[in-house]
């Protein structure tokens, strides 16, 4: 029997720690009312996987007891003495949690909900040095004033998931911005910009790289351009980082904190934060939450594309995130979702590109670049489908060669596209290009070597044709929105465990991403470091523009010579989006 009573002291402890967990998502998703149907799924979701789990360890730890300890513990039903040590456990991990989420998602919260996070840390870290002084209080007196105890107990086990809660707030209901006229720009026969996007790119591999004469247009960037190195944001996916370089607004203003949207089991409200460093994403993955991809519409603030459409340029945007449905302006928008749709019964879904004329030459590219193995491509070598490598190379390929086939036909004045093969070879095989790698090899180093370089070669060969295009006053820029650096032992050994994809290389902490920028008028040199943030307002600058000053970037001026700015000043506007 009293093993019996040990379980019902440990599903007590499971089930606080699934409302602590609960406590977590509310406190990173403020706009979830507290008073809702939702607060009640997830703390119903969380305790499924967390609470069971949580309460399997207490009941192992508290059996295992028996093994090593002298004093045979026969705990009431539900114990004081048991719980408020499970609790306080319990309790120090949550406060650690919350401090550590605080510190990842800050630019995501906003200054609002991370000042209520910070004060609902606080007082788990005060509940749970509380339920410590009553553990130990109640372990040195034993039953005497064992009512005061529970009563203590209750009083600091309660006010540890209310007062965060009362911290947090009942949730507040945002409304969408209504966007501001835009001045009109300088004629069309300006300057042009033209901009590659990079995921997974990182300078601290390209240097040496490039100065061993591997890179040999990036090593023109870096010797005769100008080098910045972005901090990017958390959480690094692509979705939020490149609303952020789209808007040059944080995460907590773009509308995109993270790259979907998650709803607990029955429930049809989302949350786009799900904690860190608890391995929450495995909701996901084992089904008891399910994701929604972000689109296009739920994008708050305004990207430039829709400022330099407005104000008179045209516009060729490829694969750029969020861009689907396709926005409708002057000049062509592939959106970065085309291969999902294009050999599927949504291949003529007219909304993966504007105009619809569009959708044949896209289709044609896509149809040019089958995945036929050996198929071998300009300066890679053979390619086989069976090496999975090959699939983002051959979407990056088919992407720019319906950028190709539309630039004949329309000259856009803003002109983008978007890699992703760096990005999936990045993780592949990052981790292991370093000696000592988690169950590496030399074979292993080589191989890694060598589809880097590759890839690497290729993004090359595209900045050579980008700087071959380029007309005197233009500008090209080469943006990285986050780097890639190696995955953590744990990671690794926990993707193995749940049969994942043994992948080496991680962005999730964030690393610094970077911007090259070439042209006539660049001052050469490496800069101080910015920000994703500043692409926007840059943008906007190069082309005689004002910047938003309710944008969190900055207009990189110094990138440029003086006599260019000595002629144009920064100008501003209140607002792009109210």
């Amino acid at each position: 029997m009293r093993f019996l009573r040990m379980l019902t002291n440990a599903a007590i402890a499971g089930a606080l720690g699934a409302a602590y967990l609960t406590v977590l998502v509310l406190q990173l998703n403020p706009h979830v009312p507290l008073a809702s149907a939702t607060t009640w799924h997830w703390y119903v979701t969380l305790g499924t996987l967390y609470g069971v789990h949580l309460a399997v360890l207490f009941y192992i730890l508290l059996v295992g007891r028996e093994f090593f300890s002298l004093e045979i513990l026969s705990p009431g039903w539900a114990s004081v003495g048991v719980l408020a040590w499970l609790a306080a456990a319990c309790s120090a991990v949550f406060a650690a949690l919350m401090w550590l989420n605080l510190r990842s998602f800050e630019l995501a919260l906003g200054e609002v909900a991370a000042r209520r996070m910070a004060a609902g840390a606080a007082a788990a870290t005060l509940s749970s040095l509380v339920l410590l002084g009553v553990a130990v209080a109640h372990y040195s007196f034993g039953r005497r004033g064992s009512r005061v105890g529970a009563a203590l107990f209750v009083i600091a086990a309660v006010g540890s998931v209310s007062l965060p809660l009362a911290a947090r707030g009942p949730g507040v209901i945002e409304g969408r911005p209504v966007r501001s006229p835009v001045p009109p720009a300088s004629p069309e026969s300006g300057p042009r910009i033209a901009l590659l996007l990079l995921d997974g790119a990182s300078l601290e591999y390209v240097w040496p790289v490039a100065a061993e004469g591997r890179l040999p247009n990036f090593a023109r960037l870096l010797q005769e351009g100008a080098t910045i190195d972005l901090a990017t944001t958390r959480p690094t996916a692509p979705g939020p980082v490149w609303a952020s370089v789209a808007t040059g607004m944080y995460p907590r203003h773009t509308g995109i904190r993270s790259g979907a949207f998650y709803f607990a089991y029955g429930d049809d409200r989302a949350v786009d934060l799900l904690p860190a460093y608890c391995f929450s994403h495995a909701l996901v993955q084992l089904g008891l939450v399910r994701r929604e991809v972000a689109s296009g519409t739920d994008l708050r603030a305004r990207p430039v594309w829709s400022i330099l459409s407005e104000a008179g340029l045209t516009i060729g945007l490829v694969r750029w995130p969020l861009t689907y449905p396709a926005p409708r302006m002057p000049g062509f928008v592939v959106s970065d979702r085309f291969h999902e749709f294009f050999g599927s019964m949504f291949e003529f879904d007219e909304r993966v590109v504007f105009p619809s004329a569009v959708l044949p030459v896209a289709r044609n590219a896509f149809t040019m670049a089958p995945l036929e193995p050996g198929r071998t491509f300009d300066g890679l070598g053979p390619l086989a489908t069976a090496d999975d490598d090959a699939r983002p190379l051959i979407r990056d390929l088919a992407y720019r060669r319906t950028l190709e086939d539309l630039r004949t036909s329309t000259d856009p004045r803003f002109l983008t596209v978007r890699y992703l093969s760096l990005d999936a070879v990045g993780h592949r095989y990052m981790g292991d290009v370093r000696p000592g790698a988690f169950g590496g090899s030399e074979e292993a180093r080589r191989r890694a070597e060598q589809a880097l370089d590759r890839y690497y070669g290729y993004i090359d060969t595209e900045i050579g044709s980008a700087l071959g295009a380029l007309a005197p006053g233009d500008l090209l820029l080469v943006v990285s929105g986050f780097g890639m650096q190696r995955l953590n032992l744990v990671k690794r050994l926990v993707a193995r465990v749940l049969g994942e994809e043994d992948l080496t290389g991680t962005h999730e902490r964030a690393p610094d991403g970077f911007l090259l920028a070439y042209g006539s008028d660049v001052e050469a040199g490496r800069h101080q470091r910015g920000s994703i943030v500043d692409v926007a307002p840059t943008v906007l600058y190069f082309l005689g523009l004002p910047i938003g000053r309710d944008m969190d970037g900055f207009a990189r001026s110094d990138l440029f010579r003086r006599e260019f700015t000595a002629e144009r000043p920064i100008a501003f506007i209140p607002s792009y989006t109210r």
